[in-house]
């Protein structure tokens, strides 16, 4: 445990040692500048191109985007309504980017997950001479490439998102693949996993033990890629595409997006490399006309934690007295990831945290108001545009949904209309 009254913002630490909500703005915004640019954005983006052809022979549920994972940008009008009575009034349009339907994995992470794998796999291919840049990439789906690949495993700590997206396309390439998962992990993941012929490891403890336990097995084995979710930039590149991408939805929805037309972004927030990358992309491309804002459980805020203390990965929720347990499953992270807190010092505008009990009633209310089914951990972002309340355009990012069972759908839904 460490001392509040030593630490820098201790009025917001008693709050958050006490699991009371917290609304915290940035006062070091754009003090430092970001190392990585739109060259980095460019490369990964093109990386992902290329794998097209890949992509829409293995998953042909992606045809529709040619081989492109990518979401939709949905206006919810409905749920605006519906959102102004639940937390109050807010000037703008309101839209969600359907993250939480991306192909492949169903979650935002099928972003920067599935694009390290896929680098990996082109690393490789073109070490052993196989490949080059302008080839059908398809290719690396044949039997040779699944021989190849075989001889190399992948390893990966998660508490269910990343290791869907990690473990889907890690065996559909012929990669061996474990994935480390902690207490929070729901089961129907764990569950999939083996189905697909993953190796699944289960631990007692939290996120942070299961990552680690990761990155133990893979050490000092040349042929075993461990996928750091503490600080990977293949991860962290493979996220920040979303926002190249974002450019052509917003045109296509009538949104400009300039100084007097700000566009606000929130974002549910674990151990931040998925936010964090996104958030990178988004600055890069809008610069401060983007205001993003990452949400966290009042159990689980380790990056809210990181930052307001300005201690980064070296803080974490257990320090302050936390006991990270959280219905936001994804969202279950003690500490911060070191790469994505050292970064988002300058570029996130703010954070807050919400209680698990409001998840549900704005689930149940997105499926009354709109059809659309997302996870609790997608709606921890859902009471940002009221606590902003500043004129623009508002973005509510949902991070994951689509692939979890009917039966707990429905108990999720069920639990928010009891509970309004």
């Amino acid at each position: 445990m460490m001392d509040i009254n030593e630490l820098k913002g201790k009025e917001y630490l008693a709050k958050m040692a006490a699991y009371e909500k917290v609304f915290w703005l940035n006062p070091d915004l754009g003090k430092e500048a970001c190392p990585y640019g739109l060259a980095d954005i460019d490369d990964a983006e093109a990386r992902l191109e290329r794998f097209a052809p890949l992509i829409l022979k293995a998953f042909p549920d992606t045809a529709e985007t040619g081989g492109i994972i990518e979401s939709p940008l949905k206006e919810i009008p409905e749920m605006k309504k519906r959102l102004v009575e639940m937390t109050g009034d807010f000037p703008g349009r309101l839209f969600i980017k359907m993250d939480s339907h991306l192909k492949v994995s169903g979650s935002v992470k099928a972003r920067g997950g599935i694009y390290e794998v896929l680098k990996l796999a082109e690393e490789i291919a073109m070490k052993e001479g196989l490949l080059s840049e302008t080839d059908d990439y398809s290719i690396l789906l044949e039997d040779r490439f699944r021989e190849l690949f075989s001889r190399y495993s992948v390893q990966v700590g998660s508490t269910g998102n990343l290791g869907l997206s990690i473990g889907i396309i890690s065996a559909k390439l012929g990669f061996r693949v474990t994935v480390h998962m902690s207490a929070d992990a729901r089961q129907w993941k764990k569950d999939l996993l083996r189905s697909k012929g993953v190796t699944v490891v289960e631990y007692p403890q939290d996120y942070q033990v299961a990552v680690a336990e990761g990155r133990k097995a893979s050490a000092g084995d040349p042929l075993c890629h461990f996928v750091d979710d503490e600080g990977s930039k293949d991860l962290f590149f493979g996220y920040s595409v979303a926002a190249k991408r974002l450019v052509p939805q917003l045109e296509e929805a009538g949104i400009k997006v300039d100084s007097d037309n700000p566009l606000y972004v929130y974002i549910p927030c674990g151990v931040g490399g998925a936010p964090g990358g996104i958030t990178f992309g988004l600055k890069t491309i809008f610069g401060d006309n983007v205001k993003v804002y990452f949400a966290e459980p009042t159990h689980s805020p380790c990056m809210t934690l990181s930052l307001i203390t300005g201690l980064n990965e070296k803080i974490c929720c257990a320090d302050i007295g936390l006991d990270g347990k959280t219905a936001a499953d994804g969202l279950a992270c003690g500490r911060a990831s070191y790469l994505v807190s050292a970064l988002m010092g300058s570029m996130v505008e703010g954070c807050y945290t919400i209680t698990d009990e409001e998840l549900y009633p704005f689930l149940a209310a997105l499926k009354d108001t709109e059809g659309i089914f997302i996870e609790p951990s997608s709606t921890a972002s859902f009471i940002g545009p009221a606590l902003v309340n500043k004129p623009g355009t508002h973005i509510l990012w949902a991070t994951g949904g689509s692939m979890v069972p009917q039966e707990e759908a429905d108990a999720y839904y069920n639990k928010g209309k009891n509970n309004r």
